[in-house]
């Protein structure tokens, strides 16, 4: 579904452009929230998509990067190498935020964790990379120092950082990149995360400007932002109560409870809507809009 072109835009052009990146998002209420509710009347084919309002042009809050991002640069769309969990399709449109133009050929770089909490790359260390914290396992699921945990109550709103931790492995699951089209559209077929202890569901990004695909490698160019995309607790537990997600018996930690969502995670909340009619085990379809400067470097 890439497009690799890319063109230059006339005021017009870019106006048709926003109007083509909407579509592909599929009519979602775009923007901080918006939530579809799951039950088993909800619209399941995205052939027949309402119309929607332009996305607001607001810029995506800077967020930590936390200790398990691996510059693998992987291009590709499924990124799930066969791991078990509830299907996702992340469908993204990455604008910029002072135009709400699209912006075409920019690099989406998400990495998350399995449905049991686990990175790759870091499997060794157990649920969010807490040694021997693995679902029944020893300590619990308790993170060690490094782990990215929620900040206390009345922290600055987290920037970058946040450490970082050597890898275990050379397992690659559930990281991936791939450029948006014309429209500024890009698309990842994923699952439903899990959880660790610390941490509300999430889904790591980086949006990269000005890089290349080499072979199955993505290179050079500028991250232009780094951010977390979040989940809506009332779909998490429902996804809670499912296999393999329920073997998972480290705590849960909640929107609320999560300072990093509190502290400007909010402006990524996803908004999910069923892929197709039927259980939520069908899969789901998440959108988001992530707002940029094409030549910030933060």
């Amino acid at each position: 579904m890439t497009d690799h072109e890319n063109q230059g835009q006339s005021p017009e052009s870019g106006a048709v452009n926003r109007r083509a990146a909407l579509t592909a998002l599929g009519g979602a209420s775009l923007g901080a929230a918006g939530i579809v509710a799951l039950g088993s009347t909800a619209g399941a084919s995205t052939a027949h998509r309402p119309s929607a309002p332009r996305p607001a042009c607001v810029l995506a809050p800077e967020l930590v990067e936390g200790p398990y991002y691996l510059d693998y640069d992987l291009f590709r769309r499924d990124i799930t190498e066969h791991k078990d969990g509830v299907p996702l399709i992340l469908r993204a449109v990455v604008v910029d935020a002072t135009t709400c133009a699209p912006i075409p050929r920019a690099a989406l770089d998400i990495w998350h964790t399995d449905a049991l909490g686990e990175y790759s790359g870091y499997t060794a260390m157990g649920v969010g990379g807490a040694n021997g914290g693995g679902p029944g396992g020893p300590g619990g699921g308790t993170p060690p120092t490094g782990t990215p945990t929620a900040p206390p109550p009345g922290s600055p709103p987290p920037g970058g950082g946040g450490g970082h931790a050597e890898p275990t492995d050379k397992l690659t699951f559930l990281r991936g990149v791939q450029l948006t089209d014309r429209h500024g559209v890009v698309e990842f077929r994923t699952l439903y995360p899990g959880w660790y202890m610390g941490r509300a569901i999430h889904i790591h990004a980086k949006v990269h400007i000005g890089g290349k695909v080499v072979g199955r490698k993505y290179t050079g160019g500028h991250v232009a932002h780094t951010g977390q995309f979040f989940f809506d607790e009332k779909v998490t537990e429902r996804i809670a109560k499912l296999q393999p997600y329920v073997i998972n018996t480290t705590h849960r930690t909640t929107l609320d409870e999560d300072g990093i969502y509190r502290n400007g995670g909010s402006a990524g909340l996803l908004t999910l809507r069923p892929l197709r009619k039927g259980p939520t085990t069908h899969g789901l379809l998440a959108t988001v809009v992530v707002g940029v400067h094409p030549d910030a470097t933060p």
